[in-house]
C-alpha cells in the first residue's frame, strides 16, 4: 500500500495537549458561570433530520449545511422532476431525495426540536446550556472554521426581557472572568422590520438583514450596492443609511429612531423593547461595555426580537458570542407561541483572543506536577507507593518508564514543561528519604518518607 501523506479537511483543526488545556479553560470557565444562574446541560446529536435544518437560517445558512448522503446508492431512485424548477436543478429539494441527515449548524434548531419531543417531561420555563461542536460549510479563513464548537445558554418558554437581562450578565461575568475587554452590541428585529416598513419594502425584512449583516465585512458602500440589488429602491436606502451610522448614547439612539420609526406599530414596539432592556441594565453593574448598535441585523431568519453580538476590543477577529429572542422557533415542530431567549458563545474564536493576547493563566498548563526518575528497579519499588499517596492527596504524578541517564530524564522533564523532578534511588530508599529538583530555580530540597502532605504542598504550588 503506498504511503498516503496525512492531512486533515480544510477549515478543521487537530487539538494538542497545550491547545486542550487552554480549551478545557474556556469550557470550565463558561460552564461554571451557566451554572450559577441555573442552567442545566443537554446533549442532541450531531446528526439532525436534515427536514430540521433546511429553511431555519435562510437562503444563506442552508448553503452552508453540511448534508449526509444516504447509505447505498443514494441516487438510484431519485425522482428528478420534484428536483427541477424553473431555473433548473434544486440543490434542496435534490438533498431531500439522497439525504436524510445533516451535521447541526447550529444548537439552536436542535435545542427547538429537543424542546418540543421531550415538552411532557420538562419544567418551564426551561433554562438550558449545551457545548458541543457544530459545522459549517463555509470558506476557511482566520476565525472563520467548518467545525467549530459553540457554548449556548438559553430559556424558553417566557416572553420577559428579565432573561434578556440574564444573558447580559452572563456575557459580562465570562468575559469578566476569561479577562477579554468586549463591547457588547445590542439591537432588536422589531426595529428592522419597521425599518422595512417606513422605507417602503415591509416584504424585503430578509434581504435588508441579509445585506446590512455584512457591514462590518464589507463596508457601508458595498452593502448599499446590494441592497440595489437585492431590490430595494435609492429612497428606500436613503432612509435606511442614516440608521445604520447613528451615533449617540443609548438613549439618544432611541430617541432618534422614534420619529423614522413613528408610523410603524412594529418598530415602535422593538424600541420600547429596547427602552425596557436598557433600563434594566442601568439598574444593574456592568464590567463592560454594552451599546445599541443599530445596524447589527443577525442575518438568521428566526431572531424576532432582541439581538446580540460581543467583539473583542483589544483583538481584531469577528463577534465572538452572538443571540437573540426567537417568538415562534418551536413552532415550527408542533410547538406554537412558545417564545425562547439565547446566546452562543464561540469557543473556537474565545480560544484564539485569549491565546492572542496571552490570556492563558499559568495554571492551565497540560504538564504533570512531578516527574519520578527512573534510577533502578529498588527505587521503582520504593517511590511507587509515594506516587500513589501524591495522587491521592491530588497531585498529578508520573513515572519515567526506563532506567536511563538522568541527563536524558532531566530533558524530557523540561520538554514537558514539569517543574519538580523526585530523584529516589536505591541510596534514597535505604536512607527513606525523596529528594526533590525545582528545574526552574535549580533548587533541591530533602523530604522524609513519612512527610508526604509537605511534599504534596511543595509540588502542587504553580508560584
Amino acid at each position: 500500500m503506498a504511503v498516503q501523506k496525512p492531512s486533515i479537511p480544510k477549515g478543521t483543526r487537530d487539538f494538542g495537549p497545550v491547545e486542550m488545556a487552554g480549551r478545557n479553560y474556556i469550557f470550565d470557565t463558561v460552564r461554571s458561570v451557566f451554572r450559577k444562574y441555573g442552567y442545566a446541560p443537554i446533549e442532541t446529536p450531531s446528526m439532525e433530520n436534515l427536514s430540521t435544518l433546511l429553511g431555519k437560517y435562510g437562503e444563506e445558512g442552508d448553503k452552508l449545511l453540511f448534508k449526509i448522503l444516504n447509505s447505498g446508492d443514494a441516487f438510484s431512485k431519485v425522482d428528478w422532476n420534484r428536483a427541477k424548477t424553473d431555473e433548473g436543478i434544486n440543490s434542496n429539494n435534490l438533498a431531500l431525495q439522497v439525504c436524510e441527515k445533516g451535521l447541526r449548524y447550529d444548537l439552536t434548531v436542535p435545542f427547538a426540536r429537543f424542546v418540543v419531543q421531550h415538552r411532557n417531561e420538562l419544567t418551564f420555563p426551561f433554562k438550558r446550556y449545551q457545548i458541543q461542536p457544530v459545522w459549517r460549510a463555509d470558506r476557511p479563513q482566520k476565525g472563520r472554521y467548518r467545525e467549530f464548537y459553540q457554548c449556548d445558554v438559553d430559556v424558553i418558554g417566557s416572553r420577559s426581557q428579565l432573561y434578556e437581562l440574564e444573558l447580559v450578565q452572563i456575557v459580562d461575568d465570562v468575559f469578566a472572568a476569561l479577562g477579554v475587554r468586549i463591547v457588547l452590541k445590542i439591537n432588536n428585529r422589531k426595529v428592522l422590520s419597521g425599518l422595512a416598513e417606513v422605507s417602503g419594502h415591509p416584504d424585503k425584512l430578509i434581504d435588508i438583514t441579509v445585506a446590512i449583516d455584512k457591514i462590518d465585512k464589507i463596508g457601508l458602500e458595498a452593502v448599499k450596492a446590494e441592497l440595489l440589488e437585492r431590490g430595494l429602491t435609492e429612497q428606500a436606502i436613503q432612509i435606511i443609511e442614516p440608521v445604520l451610522t447613528l451615533q449617540g448614547s443609548n438613549s439618544e439612539k432611541i430617541a432618534a429612531m422614534r420619529p423614522i420609526l413613528a408610523n410603524s406599530e412594529v418598530g415602535m414596539r422593538g424600541l420600547d423593547e429596547l427602552e425596557e432592556l436598557f433600563g434594566f441594565i442601568a439598574a444593574a453593574s456592568f464590567k463592560q461595555e454594552v451599546e445599541i448598535d443599530l445596524s447589527l441585523a443577525r442575518g438568521l431568519n428566526y431572531y424576532t426580537g432582541a439581538i446580540f453580538e460581543v467583539k473583542a476590543k483589544d483583538f481584531q477577529i469577528g463577534s465572538i458570542c452572538g443571540g437573540g429572542r426567537y417568538d415562534d422557533l418551536t413552532g415550527i415542530f408542533g410547538l406554537p407561541d412558545t417564545s425562547g431567549v439565547g446566546i452562543s458563545f464561540g469557543a473556537d474564536r474565545i480560544y484564539d483572543v485569549l491565546s492572542g493576547l496571552n490570556l492563558f493563566p499559568e495554571s492551565t498548563a497540560c504538564s504533570s506536577d512531578v516527574l519520578f526518575a527512573n534510577m533502578d528497579s529498588q527505587g521503582v519499588q520504593y517511590c511507587l507507593p509515594i506516587m500513589t499517596a501524591l495522587r491521592q492527596a491530588g497531585c498529578s504524578v508520573e513515572l519515567y518508564p526506563d532506567a536511563s541517564k538522568l541527563r536524558k530524564q532531566f530533558e524530557y522533564a523540561e520538554k514537558k514543561g514539569i517543574r519538580y523532578l523526585v530523584i529516589a534511588g536505591e541510596t534514597e530508599a535505604q536512607q527513606q528519604i525523596i529528594n526533590v529538583k525545582d528545574l526552574i530555580t535549580g533548587t533541591q530540597e530533602v523530604f522524609q518518607h513519612n512527610d508526604l502532605e509537605a511534599l504534596a504542598r511543595k509540588i502542587s504550588t504553580k508560584s
